[in-house]
């Protein structure tokens, strides 16, 4: 793939790929997945096992749900004309019961994080080009230490229409001094949107958060298993009725990335709870910002678990990470889709939907929400 200066520079300092096209090289190899699957024989007994209901000695932590276990099928439903090709095929998952926070993290969540420890996200800290250009092709020049600075990627419209949908240089804009603290750029301030949920968080910020408050980023299956409810073969949270997007999350109305009608009230990030929860009492599990995973992304392996005809206990994802558009990529998953997804560009507000991002990604429209199991509140209880 050919980009201009400008994107390449985009990439340089957070190297991620949109993918809104579907595979096109079926002969690459998935480069690894988790060996999570059991023998059809054992299949039986370990779903019998698992952890549906809330254990009664174990408290539901404040501002989270329980979930509970249950065999679902992780992937695009067959009426989903949208589905992209790493969303196929489906296959069944079995996941253990589990908490999961309300809602994402918001602006107040993290600033409590950030005041007691003095904790320093990625987009804040000065830029290392010795670590960056370990994950780009040899020989890629330095930019120019003007542009080197700490930042982060933010949204802009377009003064008009776009005819092509992949090359998103054209409404991303890296934005010296834009962090968490800072969401639209170094002259913004989170004053007012304490309880939208925190962005510009790269994975490794995600982490540190849950390490300090003692969970974890939910797995892609668990993920999915909390955003379905009782939806099992729903393109939606909510049911196959898109007439309903506006009603119940905040996305992109209009014509993207030109004009935002508005229709479901926001332009861009809005507060929590702003919209209607879904069957366990999650909100925004559909829009307003994308959600980190703990799932390494893997072009193929969808393709790969579909083959052993089992059901995948507690899956973890893949093993390594390969992107067959950028081979030098080492992404994550993420999940929910955004205040930008439009029906012309993703749609990513379905269940199914998925996206790969690097681990040192930071933008305008990505947060995280945590999970914790039954094992992890065991022994902070002990």
């Amino acid at each position: 793939m050919r980009y201009t200066l400008n994107l390449l520079i985009c990439i340089l300092f957070l190297g991620f790929i949109f993918q809104c096209k579907q595979d096109k090289n079926p002969n690459i190899k998935v480069s690894g997945v988790e060996k999570t699957e059991v023998r059809l024989a054992s299949v039986v007994k370990n779903i019998s096992q698992l952890i549906k209901e809330k254990p009664e000695e174990i408290t539901t932590p404040k501002g989270m749900v329980w979930i509970p276990g249950g065999v679902i099928t992780q992937g695009a439903v067959l009426h989903d004309e949208m589905a992209m090709s790493h969303e196929k095929p489906a296959h069944k998952v079995a996941v253990d019961g589990f908490f999961m926070d309300i809602t994402e993290v918001t602006n107040a969540n993290f600033k409590k994080f950030v005041d007691a420890t003095g904790y320093e996200t990625v987009a804040e800290k000065a830029i290392d080009w010795e670590e960056m250009k370990k994950q780009l092709p040899e020989g890629t020049p330095k930019p120019h230490d003007s542009i080197m600075q700490p930042g982060s990627l933010i949204f802009k419209k377009t003064k008009n229409p776009v005819s092509n949908l992949y090359d998103f240089s054209q409404w991303w804009n890296w934005s010296i001094g834009a962090n968490w603290k800072h969401p639209e750029g170094a002259e913004s301030a989170i004053n007012g949107k304490m309880n939208e949920p925190v962005v510009h968080i790269s994975y490794e910020d995600a982490q540190a958060y849950c390490k300090w408050s003692g969970r974890r980023l939910p797995t892609e299956a668990e993920w999915e298993r909390a955003a379905k409810g009782n939806a099992e073969n729903a393109t939606y949270f909510w049911g196959n009725d898109e007439s309903s997007l506006a009603l119940m999350a905040n996305t992109w109305e209009g014509q993207f990335p030109v004009n935002n009608t508005r229709t479901d009230g926001f332009e861009a990030r809005a507060p929590v709870k702003s919209f209607l929860p879904n069957d366990f009492g999650l909100y925004d599990m559909a829009g307003n910002v994308w959600e980190w995973t703990s799932d390494w992304y893997n072009t193929k392996y969808y393709q790969e678990v579909s083959k052993r005809n089992t059901v995948l206990m507690n899956p973890k994802g893949a093993e390594n990470a390969f992107n067959q558009s950028d081979i030098y990529a080492k992404e994550k998953v993420i999940k929910g889709g955004s205040f930008l997804c439009n029906a012309s560009y993703c749609a990513s507000y379905r269940i199914s939907a998925r996206m790969a991002t690097s681990l040192d990604s930071s933008l305008e429209h990505l947060g995280f929400r945590t999970v914790a199991t039954v094992d992890m509140l065991e022994i902070s209880q002990e």
